[in-house]
């Protein structure tokens, strides 16, 4: 067995408590930015897109790939279908970007007590999800799914005003809530979390190189997500779109709906947490009944 298989080795019921964990609390987190209003600088519009630390976190303690599907399934499931925002196949191109984004950042990090490594990967998970979305948006401009979207006093260049979304999300989301909170997290979490939850932390003395990483088959398979990603936004610009979910009824409630896909998400996490401490115990062999 190669040494990436060794670091990342879960069992399926430990994997499957990795993804419910991580959809549940990005998928609370996905909803207080909503919260969080935009401040406009001029033609400037400076906004937090999402707590990219959350998910990078899990990604980096546990397995990258189960936390990085189960952060977008979060969204997907309490940020989107609960709140009746669900625009069907179009967000195929967000759950793609996002989970590629997460998955590849976290597996960059090779010591977790590293901050060089954290650096990297807290602007590379931001990074590669914001570019991969650009690239989407200047395509649809390029074919003529969609019109140029100008700001006021920005000259109309298609180039400038993608860099100047990108440049705000780096910024912002790199560097508040992405780079700052793992650099302070990640280490102080290493090695505590994880036993907690019944597992082992990720081995860092275990030498794994970037080759044996970003291999040719990651990113054949990266390349090909990212084509089905911007067919599907093509498709949902073009009115060729399906099962999407915005009924009527919660307009009545407002924003107060908000609360009740927040309570769903928080009582997923709580059961979570519940099972992960009685498998502990179990596996201590102490006796079932006894309450964690």
């Amino acid at each position: 067995m190669s040494p990436l298989k060794k670091r990342y080795e879960l069992t399926q019921s430990q994997k499957l408590m990795v993804f419910i964990l991580s959809m549940s609390l990005y998928g609370i987190s996905n909803m207080f930015t909503e919260l969080i209003p935009a401040i406009q600088l001029g033609p400037i519009e400076l906004k937090v897109e999402y707590f990219a630390f959350i998910p990078l976190t899990l990604c980096i303690l546990f397995h990258p790939l189960y936390a990085a599907i189960g952060a977008s399934f979060g969204e997907v499931i309490f940020g989107e279908l609960l709140l009746g925002q669900f625009g069907g196949l179009g967000e195929l191109e967000k759950f793609i970007e996002f989970t590629l984004a997460m998955y590849i950042a976290g597996l960059l990090v090779r010591d977790p007590r590293n901050r060089k490594q954290l650096a990297i990967a807290s602007f590379v998970a931001v990074g590669i999800d914001q570019m991969l979305s650009a690239i989407v948006d200047m395509g649809k401009v390029w074919f003529g799914i969609e019109e140029l979207e100008t700001l006021p006093g920005i000259p109309e260049s298609l180039l400038l005003i993608e860099g100047v979304g990108f440049l705000n999300a780096m910024l912002i989301t790199g560097i508040l809530f992405s780079l700052l909170p793992t650099w302070y997290l990640v280490p102080r979490l290493y090695g505590k979390i994880e036993p907690l939850l019944g597992m082992k932390p990720r081995d860092s003395r275990i030498p794994v190189s970037l080759g044996e990483i970003m291999r040719p088959r990651l990113l054949l398979i990266a390349i090909i997500f990212i084509f089905i990603a911007a067919v599907s936004e093509f498709m949902a610009e073009s009115d060729i779109n399906f099962a999407v979910w915005e009924p009527e009824f919660l307009e009545q409630y407002g924003n107060g709906f908000m609360w009740v896909s927040i309570g769903a998400a928080a009582l997923v996490l709580v059961l979570t947490i519940i099972a992960a401490l009685r498998a502990k115990r179990r596996q201590a062999g102490l006796p079932k009944d006894v309450t964690p």
